[in-house]
């Protein structure tokens, strides 16, 4: 009497579905790390209880020493509005999204000045801050 089945399990074990979900999860990290862009800039953000994440399109910085930087690039403060203005001209009214990166100890006289030139020209303003 033969009571051997026919069908063998076989004891191999197929990688290939593993590194299947392995390269799907590295693309995954690989296309949502690009969607947050920390500043380059040294600066001492404050603190909010709410810190919403904005696709930042055109980021103003102020350093400590009253530096003023237009996408990472040193920007004096009579350039910044013409610079602003051609960086919103493709934009449509209302689209543009100018993010603030200012330092904690700079007066609010120079972060209200610049948010003040970018809501002339119909953008919106954010003040980047860090979670509490």
């Amino acid at each position: 009497m033969n009571l051997r089945s026919k069908n063998r399990i076989s004891p191999d074990f197929s990688m290939s579905s593993m590194t299947d979900i392995i390269f799907l999860l590295l693309i995954f990290f690989m296309l949502t790390s690009n969607f947050v862009t920390p500043s380059g800039l040294p600066v001492s953000l404050p603190s909010s209880k709410t810190s919403n994440i904005v696709m930042q399109k055109i980021g103003i910085t102020i350093t400590e020493d009253l530096k003023y930087y237009l996408n990472e690039k040193p920007v004096a403060l009579e350039d910044i509005e013409p610079q602003l203005a051609a960086l919103l001209q493709g934009t449509q009214e209302g689209e543009g999204v100018v993010v603030l990166h200012v330092d904690k100890t700079v007066p609010v006289e120079h972060l209200a000045r610049v948010a003040g030139i970018a809501a002339n020209m119909n953008a919106k303003v954010t003040l980047a801050t860090l979670p509490e």
